[in-house]
């Protein structure tokens, strides 16, 4: 008679299928490296199911705490680095400004120094122009401003004498531009100087002249040498000071001088 096995549940199979199960997953732990990776220095330690399972959680706790520690180590680096790279750029920005500053400084102080020197050189050209002198270096006064008398065609003196003997320099009281030198009838060789002030000086009776028309002079500057030409009655110098070039526009000689500094 055949031997038949009841029918219902039976133990045995059921703790093999368990087992493979076991297997499988163990297997597929593997297969992943989670246990390979994580729990392996755990199995080498344990020597069961449950040192197993403890060993991996506190290894993988382990590690998101290293990833963790590495990722604010990292944040904080960056942060290290975006802090230094503002403060470079804060520090450049700052040398921008301050060269930006010293260059604006040394322009003002150019500026300023050729504003000065600017100011020099006018106030001399002004010196200049306005330094007067006597048309004969030492000399002084013989006849004077409006003396009357025959030897004159109006009746009176238009400007003054000094005296010199022929050939004695004679020179530009002060700046100005030559607009007659030759021939001037009674007043013999005679020079005009139109001067920087817009008044004219004239020049009589020289033995020789040494300019020429259109020419500009310097106060102190030879214009000719004295003599007796025209109507004299010896060698000496006729000055005249006037407000035009004109013959009867004339003005005290004299007063004209003193006007500019010049002891008469």
């Amino acid at each position: 008679m055949a031997f038949t096995r009841a029918t219902g549940k039976h133990r045995a199979p059921h703790r093999i299928t368990c087992k493979g199960a076991s297997a499988a997953g163990f297997a597929t732990l593997t297969a992943t490296g989670v246990i390979g990776t994580l729990a392996s220095p755990a199995l080498a330690a344990g020597t069961g199911p449950e040192a197993v399972s403890d060993t991996g959680l506190t290894q993988v706790i382990a590690i998101g705490d290293a990833v963790a520690g590495a990722v604010d180590d990292q944040a904080e680096a960056q942060r290290h680095a975006a802090e230094k790279a503002e403060r470079l750029k804060a520090e450049a920005r700052a040398r921008a400004a301050a060269k930006a500053e010293a260059e604006r400084k040394a322009e003002a102080r150019a500026k300023e120094l050729r504003e000065e020197r600017e100011r020099a050189a006018r106030a001399e050209e002004r010196k200049r122009l306005n330094t007067f002198q006597l048309p004969v270096t030492g000399s002084y006064v013989t006849t004077g401003y409006h003396t009357g008398g025959s030897l004159w065609s109006s009746g009176s003196h238009s400007g003054v004498d000094f005296r010199a003997a022929s050939g004695t320099s004679v020179v530009a009281v002060g700046t100005g531009t030559v607009v007659e030198a030759g021939w001037g009838g009674s007043y013999g060789n005679n020079i005009v100087l139109r001067m920087a002030d817009g008044t004219y000086t004239q020049y009589g009776h020289l033995s020789s002249i040494g300019v020429s028309v259109g020419q500009s002079v310097a106060a102190g500057e030879r214009i000719g040498l004295s003599g007796a030409t025209g109507n004299v009655t010896g060698p000496h110098l006729h000055f005249e000071a006037r407000t035009s070039a004109d013959y009867g526009s004339d003005m005290d000689p004299v007063a004209y001088l003193r006007a500019h500094g010049v002891g008469v």
